[in-house]
């Protein structure tokens, strides 16, 4: 208890008697010439900054103007990066099961662990065993800290020796018997060592005699602010200590403040994906994984899925990134596309399969009312047998602390660097026993039945590779791109034989100025109106080998005015446009009332063409006839799938003055 008093003592220090002002602009710091693949753990000495590239495999050593360098390489995945007193760097080798350290010319060496070789057992440094370690602190008496994190334990390093401080199995427990669910972040913090306890949405606070308790979090996956005890993470990866002993978690992709007086936790910047520079509040990340502070307060985070390293001041040191700056660090569909084979994620590779469901459509059904769940498929539903296996489409590396989610449902899933994979059972076949691949780790309740699996960071797969089996959802839910950037996969990926001769259809346009219905359907040979006009228009596409009953959302649609004598007043206005995924909140921007589609049943997309998105931008709008001259003229309404395939519609009308 005497222990615990103190540690909300230090929280609630706050900024008092500390000259350095918090932080409240966002800037890019390093990385915006795309020289960083995965930038995750991240170190501050002497006014350089290193970072730990977990796709390039080496540390990055930053100058005070921002410029990088490569300090050290042959490394294989690694994490998170800490300092001994001498000066020396450790670092969490994840992918190959080692500590290192490096010394002031770059030069590493394992200090503990076998490489190559995972385990769980203690003794001589050079003996012992880590799997997949992610996390390094370093003492005030010099003792090197671990996040063991796929053996749920904190061990440490000491007179040549590794030994496991806290920790046993996976799940949860405080006390002397703690148990942590991968632990992926340390921190020195007083007379305490902070574990960021990544799978139990929690940080948690160990003592020297290895027992632990919770700090703050409850534990349920979620993002709440509010006291240490009502607070919740959601999967907590980088942890650091400030300058007067306040806290900052990198929570997925908001960066967390715990202290004040009253400690409290409260999240410091936008919760959206992206990357945004300027007022803090506002400033958007893409999965932060490491957080360090200087001695003047700043704070310096590593932006991993957005390859850049971005720092929190008092004042801007850098202008704001541009949009332009920020879409040159994420490849183009035809750069993605460049990089992979050409396969479908079965076998045979290059046997044509049936597209279920495209890039773009909702998902939920549009209703009007603030209880409405929707969101965008993500993705490119490629239809299989049941039980049949899923394999690796390109290769790749996984870098996500925690890839594998939702084990047992119908959307189990992993996430890779630039694709994933949903709908499966990873690792296992149909009838539930597993592929005996050691990159699965499997847990098992006191039945011995499975309950969950891990691939760890740094799992390496090659195309081709299984990775699963269908589940009853009888398809591949395949993810092109970064999470939060997302693209169209008909367009990033090469599909052997895919084909689409068929044009999409237009069932239906329907036309309305302030909030009242336009007839369409008259017998009037023309409808009068003039105005700011919304327009919706039923539609939907169908591919090559569909089904009849297939109805697959469309790639563009937009609107054309043509006059009496046929000719078009200007090109097609493509007003809609789906090669990147459009922000979540914009669904009801793009389908109107009664638009509905899942995994299941009957689909009907309403699309409202008079609004405008594209990429991470989304507009209501309207079609503005109040400075056209009063005559004849038609609406044409346009529907285009990938392939090129066009359907239109015209409505007939009169403008009047």
């Amino acid at each position: 208890m005497t222990i615990i008093l103190l540690g909300l003592a230090a929280l609630s220090c706050g900024l008092g008697g500390h000259s350095a002002k918090f932080p409240t602009t966002v800037t890019t710091y390093a990385g915006r010439d795309g020289s960083f693949g995965e930038p995750f753990g991240i170190a501050v000495r002497d006014g350089q900054i290193y970072v730990s590239d977990g796709k390039k495999d080496c540390i990055w050593k930053i100058d005070q103007q921002g410029r990088s360098a490569v300090f050290a390489s042959g490394l294989n995945t690694p994490s998170q990066l800490a300092f001994l007193p001498d000066g020396s760097l450790i670092v969490a080798d994840t992918g190959s099961n080692t500590i290192r350290s490096i010394d002031s010319g770059g030069v590493s060496k394992v200090i503990a662990g076998i490489i190559g070789e995972a385990g769980d057992n203690d003794g001589a440094a050079t003996e012992a065993r880590f799997r997949g370690p992610i996390g390094v602190a370093v003492g005030k008496d010099g003792r090197i800290f671990v996040a063991d994190s796929y053996n749920d334990r904190i061990r440490v390093i000491e007179s040549g020796a590794v030994r496991t401080l806290s920790g046993s199995t996976k799940g949860f427990a405080d006390g002397a018997a703690a148990q942590f669910d991968t632990p992926t972040s340390l921190a020195v913090w007083k007379d305490l060592l902070l574990v960021a306890d990544t799978g139990n949405g929690r940080i948690r606070a160990v003592e020297n005699d290895g027992s632990a308790w919770t700090l703050a979090g409850g534990g349920n996956e979620q993002s709440a602010n509010s006291t240490l005890s009502a607070a919740s993470f959601y999967r907590p990866v980088g942890i650091a200590v400030g300058p007067n002993d306040e806290l900052f978690v990198a929570d997925r992709s908001t960066l967390r403040y715990v202290g004040g007086a009253v400690p409290r936790i409260r999240t410091l910047n936008d919760e959206g994906r992206g990357l945004r520079d300027g007022k803090l509040n506002t400033a958007r990340f893409n999965r932060i994984s490491g957080i360090a502070v200087d001695k003047n307060g700043r704070i310096f985070v590593a932006d991993s899925d957005n390859r850049v390293v971005r720092v929190a001041d008092s004042t801007a040191s850098e202008a704001p990134i541009s949009p332009e700056e920020a879409a040159k660090l994420h490849p183009t569909p035809d750069e993605f596309k460049a990089v992979g084979p050409a396969r479908w994620p079965y076998d045979p590779p290059d046997q044509k399969r049936d597209i279920a469901g495209t890039f773009g459509e909702i998902r939920g059904k549009v209703t009007g009312e603030p209880t409405d769940i929707l969101h965008f498929h993500n993705g490119l539903d490629i239809a299989g047998g049941y039980g049949e296996t899923a394999r690796i489409v390109r290769d790749e590396k996984v870098l996500e602390p925690i890839a594998a989610d939702n084990f047992g449902t119908l959307r189990e899933l992993v996430r890779m660097p630039q694709l994933g994979y949903i709908h499966l059972r990873l690792g296992r076949n149909a009838n539930g026993t597993t592929f005996g691949d050691p990159r699965f780790l499997f847990s098992k309740d006191a039945a011995g039945r499975l309950i969950d699996v891990r691939i760890p960071r740094g799992a390496k797969f090659s195309a081709g590779e299984p990775i699963g089996t269908l589940n009853p959802m009888n398809h591949v839910h395949l993810v092109a791109g970064r999470s939060g950037y997302e693209m169209n996969a008909l367009d990033a990926l090469v599909l052997p034989n895919v084909s689409d001769s068929i044009a999409p259809v237009i069932e239906s346009v329907h036309l309305s100025i302030d909030g009242h219905e336009i007839e369409t359907n008259s017998r009037l040979s023309r409808i009068q109106f003039a105005g700011k006009i919304r327009l919706t228009a039923e539609a939907f596409d169908r591919m090559d080998g569909n089904p009849d009953r297939r109805k697959l959302g469309l790639y563009k649609l937009g609107w054309q005015l043509i006059k009496a004598d046929g000719t078009p007043m200007a090109d097609v206005n493509w007003t809609l446009k789906f090669d990147l995924l459009p922000p979540p909140s914009s669904v009801p921007l793009v389908y109107a009332k009664d638009s509905y589609s899942g995994a299941t049943g009957t689909t009907r997309f309403i699309y409202v063409v008079s609004n405008r998105i594209h990429g991470d931008a989304a507009e209501e709008n309207v079609i503005d006839l109040t400075s056209i001259v009063p005559g004849k003229y038609s609406l044409r309404v346009a529907a285009a799938d990938r392939f090129g395939n066009t359907a239109t519609k015209d409505i007939s009308f009169e403008v009047t003055q």
